[in-house]
């Protein structure tokens, strides 16, 4: 019963945390102090996929040397592959399971037995945290459940400073590319920055602004970025075969642009190395005339944060576009006017 309320006072403790403090590094740290606080462990340590060097690397940990930490990187997949099935992986002797390297380095460092429970985020394994105990341990369930427990607040903890992060940089994104599209009349220009701001900002293989024809119903490419030539020349590209969706006023995700139904031109996007898609309409007053489509070349979903700030952006860029055709017809009203005046003149 004791183990049972030092189980509950932490877990009250560290829920009261998350409404207290913003700091993320402070709730990482708590975390880990607490896992080890209350199983009486050695050490404690959280660990964060790094996706592109398919290693753990540690972001808050205690009672862990910097040698023994560093020394030995984790290998992500190799790891999310062996805790997917039961959230967890206990191992007794640390220092002989075939399953587990460097067992001299674990020695020298004191470590008995292994705990590490899978850190996940809205289904997806983002991390681990471990648990490393001085003597040879077996873990009962309600202890597996209580590190369970703390690294799913150790997800929410990493997750939320995600979440203010991208919120923190999407606005100033935003807010600077709103005033670059002000700053100028000069439409071509302005939807080339657009695209180019846009790819650069949110790490996209390419970007690309289409405006309809309603005559012949196929999208004119305005302007792109991060695209090859042949794939801006592939063709023709149809209202009515693709994009059908973003049209009547929709914005549509293409995760696997291998398996997507509404992609015109599939063995050149392939080709091209194109495998997610976001496509936002372009409207105008009321009416849409075009796509912003952006192009990533690993597969991926969009956040809801991502899909609004483009179509924040998209409704930005066909603001200019109004703003720069209104500019063209007063242009074109005022050289009538003065022809008109001028041929009012040679009357006299």
């Amino acid at each position: 019963m004791t183990k049972k309320n030092d189980y509950f006072k932490t877990f009250c403790k560290v829920s009261k945390a998350f409404g207290t403090t913003l700091d993320n590094k402070e709730l990482l740290n708590l975390i880990v102090a607490s896992a080890i606080e209350t199983m009486g462990a050695k050490a404690a340590c959280l660990f964060l996929a790094d996706e592109g060097k398919d290693i753990f690397v540690p972001v808050a940990q205690k009672g862990l040397s910097d040698t023994y930490l560093h020394a030995n990187p984790l290998k992500a997949k190799k790891i999310v592959a062996a805790i997917q099935k039961k959230g967890y992986l206990h191992f007794r002797d640390a220092t002989s399971d075939p399953r587990l390297e460097h067992h001299e380095a674990k020695k020298a460092e004191g470590i008995a037995t292994l705990l590490s429970v899978a850190v996940v985020v809205k289904n997806k394994i983002i991390g681990i945290l471990s648990l490393y105990m001085a003597e040879k341990k077996d873990f009962t369930e309600q202890e597996i459940d209580f590190m369970a427990a703390m690294a799913e607040h150790g997800g929410m903890a990493i997750e939320n400073a995600r979440l203010f992060e991208r919120m923190r940089h999407n606005t100033k994104l935003f807010l600077d590319m709103a005033a670059g599209i002000n700053s100028s009349l000069d439409i071509k220009e302005i939807l080339h920055k657009l695209t180019a701001d846009l790819g650069e900002s949110l790490a996209m293989k390419g970007v690309a602004i289409r405006l309809l024809n309603k005559e012949d119903k196929t999208l004119k490419l305005v302007a792109s970025h991060g695209l090859s030539k042949s794939f801006q020349d592939k063709g023709p590209v149809s209202a009515v075969k693709c994009l059908v969706h973003t049209l009547k006023g929709e914005t549509k995700v293409i995760e696997d642009v291998a398996t997507s139904e509404d992609i015109q031109y599939r063995k050149e996007t392939l080709k091209e190395g194109i495998v997610s898609m976001l496509c936002v309409p372009i409207r105008s007053k009321d009416e849409i005339i075009g796509v912003l489509r952006l192009y990533s070349d690993v597969k991926r979903g969009f956040p809801e944060d991502t899909i609004m700030l483009v179509n924040a952006i998209a409704h930005q860029g066909g603001l200019a576009i109004q703003n720069a055709s209104m500019h063209m017809m007063l242009q074109e009203d005022k050289k009538s006017l003065e022809q008109e005046i001028w041929s009012h003149r040679m009357w006299f």
